[in-house]
């Protein structure tokens, strides 16, 4: 009972604070019953509160990418898809105002801060624990991964990238740093874009410290210090800067050195359509999995698309077509439909659909050798020192002939510097096809455009465009939350 009450109260009270500006959250001392004292009690708000579990708020992203289609309102039953996806793939400036529908999974300020509560109450109440410093290093190595994690969810999401367009970092708007449960400006303003980006370095670095000397994660469900140094891969791509290029590769160098293997995509080809790369019972790949399947919300795309009827939005002819006819991953990372007989890919099969346990978001070494080859690259066109073009190969092939029959793969050897970066950014499409919202990722920091053909109700298109270095790479603010917090500033539009 008391184990309930402990987390139905952190959980009200976090929510409490996000809603309403409270500035007394978890001021009832009185009652020790709902403060956390043991390592268990604070153990279990860590997994309740901190962790994202069976969560997933930025799925939308894919609609604001080269990833998917629109193909109409083919069918009434599909009406709600088609009405939560329009904004989004229009390009909407106002399209989490009041006056379009925000469908809860697309929330992400909400969702990413409430987690960024939880991370904080854990690390609060840390300080109080009775229990030996490996076990208080373990638990604040976790939140402090977890916490980094958001807030460059929320970086992705909410700013723009950070070395592209002219951005001056020291000025350009990040988002607030809430940084303990204590919160004394109880309408939080939005740091600086370099503030938040150190913040998020200064988390995720001082979680591979902490994870590395006190904790080995007992499965990809829990945070170890490689999914820590993995996920720092992931930052310094999206920070863009020539400086990180080196730290990218220390610590992929690290990751590769302990887990090497990737998945051989031919050896479960039988069960395409019920695994994935991210099912830890046939793939060894990921280094940190949560979730459920993508499949599963069924905001923008049904459950189960209607014989003969494309869903509204599906899987862009653009994206097909980069896959050759050898290529594994045409099969595997897609579920497919058929349309009037005509096949096509409806959305990512990265997780199977029948999968309940968990999902397709975290992160997977498959990521960090593409991170490492892309440094490598980079390297390469700037100092032409040849070493770099062969380890670049070196990491591509080896992903590569995991993702073709045995017999099948010619490796590739690539001698122009940009021809061979221009490839790789080109694997990643392949590889990291709707995940994560990484696409949205790299169209940012890359400063690319994107042109989508909508088909509205009555089967008319029109172009939309998002322009590169286009306003909307910040998204707007939700509207709910603006109105709940007057000192924040909303993204220009």
């Amino acid at each position: 009972m008391r184990f309930l009450k402990l987390n139905i109260v952190v959980l009200f009270s976090i929510s409490a604070l996000l809603l309403t500006a409270c500035s007394d959250f978890l001021e009832e001392n009185s009652q020790d019953e709902i403060i956390p004292k043991t390592l268990e009690d604070i153990s279990a708000v860590m997994y309740n509160e901190a962790y994202p579990y069976l969560s997933s708020s930025d799925i939308y992203l894919n609609l604001l990418t080269d990833e998917m289609v629109s193909n109409g309102l083919t069918s009434e039953n599909y009406k709600t898809n088609f009405e939560n996806g329009m904004p989004m793939f229009t390009y909407t400036s106002a399209m989490f105002d009041g006056g379009y529908t925000i469908p809860s999974d697309a929330n992400s300020w909400l969702f990413y801060y409430q987690k960024i509560k939880g991370c904080n109450v854990v690390l609060d109440y840390l300080e109080n624990i009775i229990a030996t410093e490996e076990e208080i290093n373990a638990l604040k190595g976790q939140v402090l991964f977890l916490r980094g994690y958001y807030y460059l969810k929320l970086a992705s999401v909410y700013c723009q990238p950070y070395s592209v367009n002219q951005i001056n970092p020291n000025e350009a708007l990040g988002v607030p740093l809430v940084l303990t449960m204590n919160v004394q400006d109880i309408y939080p303003k939005r740091s600086t874009l370099k503030e938040t980006f150190d913040q998020i370095e200064a988390d995720l670095k001082a979680s591979v410290t902490l994870l590395k000397d006190n904790y080995t994660a007992p499965s990809p469900f829990r945070v170890g210090y490689l999914a820590a140094e993995a996920m720092l891969t992931r930052f310094y791509i999206y920070k863009n800067s020539k400086e990180d290029l080196q730290s990218i590769i220390d610590y992929s160098n690290d990751v590769i050195s302990n887990k090497p293997s990737l998945t051989y995509l031919n050896s479960f080809k039988t069960t395409f359509h019920s695994k994935g790369v991210y099912d830890i019972d046939i793939s060894n790949e990921p280094l940190w999995v949560y979730g459920t399947s993508s499949i599963r919300f069924a905001s923008y795309w049904p459950i189960f698309p209607i014989a003969n009827s494309k869903p509204p939005y599906t899987v862009s002819p653009f994206l097909t077509s980069l896959y050759d006819t050898e290529d594994l991953r045409s099969e595997a990372y897609f579920v497919k439909g058929t349309d009037n007989g005509a096949p096509y890919n409806f959305v990512s099969n990265k997780i199977g659909r029948n999968t309940l346990n968990y999902g397709d978001r975290g992160i997977r070494n498959a990521e960090v050798y593409l991170n490492r080859a892309e440094a490598y690259c980079r390297l390469f066109l700037e100092t032409g020192m040849d070493d770099y073009r062969l380890k670049a190969l070196a990491d591509l092939n080896t992903l590569r002939e995991t993702r073709y029959d045995t017999n099948s793969y010619v490796a590739i050897d690539i001698t122009d510097g940009q021809t061979l970066l221009d490839f790789c950014l080109e694997e990643r499409k392949r590889e990291l096809c709707l995940e994560e919202g990484l696409r949205w990722g790299d169209i940012k920091r890359l400063n690319l455009g994107v042109d989508h053909t909508f088909i509205d109700a009555d089967g008319n298109s029109m172009t939309y465009s998002l322009a590169p270095g286009d306003l909307l790479y910040a998204l707007p603010i939700p509207y709910n939350v603006m109105e709940r917090n007057p000192e924040l500033s909303q993204n220009p539009r």
